[in-house]
C-alpha cells in the first residue's frame, strides 16, 4: 500500500508522534549537565575521586534502571514505567541540587544523583518498548531509527546547545534546576498529548514472573544474549573516548575547545544516520546492517579516528572528518532495538530488556576498560582494544538469525513497501 501520510512516508509512527517529541524534550532536560559538571565540582572544592564515584554510582543505576525498564514496561504498561521514571528523576534532582551540591554534602550527592539516575532509563527505554509493540516489523527499523534520533538529540546535542546558553545567563546550578521544567514538558507530550493505547501482557498476579523473564528469556533464546553483548559493545567506546582522547587530542596541538567541537559534531552525524540506518536496516537487512556498517564499520573507523592526529599532524578538519565518520556508522547498529525483539513472539520486553541492559552497562564499562589498561598499554592499546570489540561484535551478530517467518518478510520489505 502507498504511503497516505507524511508520517508514513518517513517511517514516524503517526499514532507515537507526541511521545517521540516527548522523549526529545525529556532527554534535552537530562542532558543539562553533560561536559560541565566534573569540572563545576573540582572547582568547588571536591576530589577528583569522590567525583569518579558519583559518576559510577550514577551509571550502576542507569544500568540497573535499562534492566528493568523492559520488564516493568510489558508487565505495567509502559505509561505506569515512565511515569515512574519521571518521578525518579524529580526527587533524585531536587535532592541532588537543593540538598547536596547546596553544601557539597557528598553522602547526600551520592544518593540522590543515584536516584536521579534512574529516571531517564524507565522514562525513555520504555517508550522503546511501546514503539517494538505497536509498529509493524516492516517498519519497525525505521521507528527504532527515529527514537534513537530523538533520544541522541535531545542528551547530546540540544541538552549541551542549551546548557551552553544557560549558564552564561542563569548560571550552574539554576541550568540544573531548569531540567525538572523541560522533563516535565516532555513527560506531558509523551504520557498525556500521546493517546495510543497500550495494553500490559501481564496479570496482577503475574507481575514477579514478568521481572524474572528479563533473566530466563536468555535461556530460552540464547541470541537474545548475543544481541545484549553487541549492545554493550556498540556505544562502550562512546563513554571511553572522553576519558582519554582529550589528553591525547591535546598532545598534538588540539585545544579543548576544538575536542569538544569535534565530540559535538561527532552526535550531530550520529543523530542524522541514526534516521538513515533505520530505512539502510528495513531495505537491506537489519543483521547486515549491523554487522558491517555497525561493527566492522566502527572497527575501522575507530582506529582512523584514533590515528588522524598523528597522521595529519594535528589538522582539526582531517581528525574531524574520520571522527564524523565513527559518529555515523555508530548508528549502524540501530536496527538491533528491531532485531532483538523480533526474535521472541511474546515476551519483547523481556528481550527490550537485556538491549536496554545493554544500553545502560557501557556507561562505566567504557570508562572502566581505559582505567583497567590505559596503564599497561596506553591509549593506542586502548584503541586496539575498542576496535577489536567492534570486530567481535560484527562476528556475533552474524549468529542473530531471526525466526523463518521473519526472515522471509524481511527479505520482500521493498516489494511490500512499493505495493
Amino acid at each position: 500500500m502507498t504511503p497516505t501520510t507524511p508520517f508514513d512516508r518517513i517511517g514516524l509512527p503517526r499514532h507515537l508522534a507526541w511521545g517521540y517529541l516527548g522523549i526529545l524534550i525529556f532527554m534535552m532536560g537530562d542532558g543539562v549537565e553533560q561536559g560541565w559538571l566534573s569540572p563545576y565540582l573540582l572547582d568547588r572544592g571536591m576530589t577528583i575521586q569522590q567525583s569518579a564515584s558519583l559518576f559510577t554510582v550514577y551509571g550502576i543505576t542507569i544500568a540497573i534502571s535499562s534492566w528493568f525498564s523492559g520488564v516493568l514496561a510489558e508487565g505495567y504498561g509502559p505509561r505506569k514505567a515512565m511515569l515512574m521514571g519521571i518521578l525518579l528523576y524529580v526527587i533524585g534532582t531536587v535532592g541532588f541540587v537543593g540538598l547536596g551540591m547546596e553544601s557539597l554534602n557528598f553522602p547526600v550527592m551520592l544518593l540522590t544523583y543515584a536516584i536521579r539516575g534512574f529516571g531517564y532509563p524507565l522514562f525513555a527505554y520504555s517508550f522503546l518498548v511501546w514503539i517494538t509493540y505497536r509498529t509493524p516489523e516492516q517498519a519497525l527499523g525505521r521507528a527504532v531509527g527515529w527514537f534513537w534520533f530523538v533520544f541522541t538529540g535531545g542528551l547530546n546535542v540540544f541538552g549541551a546547545y542549551y546548557s551552553s546558553w544557560a549558564i552564561e545567563r542563569i548560571g550552574y546550578q539554576n541550568t540544573l534546576w531548569s531540567s525538572i521544567f523541560w522533563v516535565s514538558v516532555g513527560a506531558f507530550f509523551a504520557l498525556v498529548l500521546n493517546k495510543d493505547q497500550f495494553h500490559s501482557t501481564g496479570e496482577a498476579a503475574g507481575k514477579a514472573k514478568e521481572l524474572l523473564k528479563g533473566f530466563t528469556i536468555i535461556r530460552e533464546e540464547p541470541k537474545v544474549l548475543i544481541g545484549g553483548i553487541v549492545r554493550i559493545i556498540n556505544t562502550t567506546a562512546q563513554f571511553a573516548f572522553p576519558v582519554f582522547l582529550p589528553t591525547y587530542m591535546a598532545e598534538h596541538g588540539l585545544s579543548t575547545q576544538e575536542w569538544l567541537w569535534i565530540w559535538g559534531t561527532i552526535f550531530t552525524s550520529n543523530i542524522i544516520f541514526n534516521l538513515i540506518f533505520g530505512f539502510v536496516g528495513d531495505r537491506l537487512g537489519w543483521q547486515n546492517t549491523i554487522m558491517w556498517f555497525g561493527g566492522f564499520g566502527c572497527g575501522v573507523s575507530t582506529l582512523l579516528f584514533y590515528y588522524s592526529p598523528a597522521l595529519f599532524d594535528g589538522n582539526f578538519w582531517l581528525i574531524l572528518i574520520p571522527g564524523i565518520l565513527w559518529g555515523g556508522l555508530l548508528a549502524g547498529y540501530v536496527p538491533l532495538s528491531a532485531l532483538v525483539p523480533s526474535l521472541v513472539k511474546e515476551e519483547k520486553g523481556a528481550a527490550m530488556a537485556i538491549l536496554n541492559l545493554g544500553a545502560g552497562l557501557p556507561v562505566f564499562i567504557g570508562p572502566a576498560i581505559v582505567g583497567l589498561f590505559i596503564g599497561s598499554i596506553g591509549s593506542e592499546g586502548v584503541a586496539w582494544t575498542l576496535a577489536i570489540l567492534y570486530f567481535i561484535s560484527a562476528v556475533l551478530t552474524r549468529f542473530i538469525t531471526l525466526p523463518q517467518a521473519s526472515s522471509v518478510a524481511e527479505k520482500h520489505l521493498t516489494i511490500d513497501s512499493n505495493i
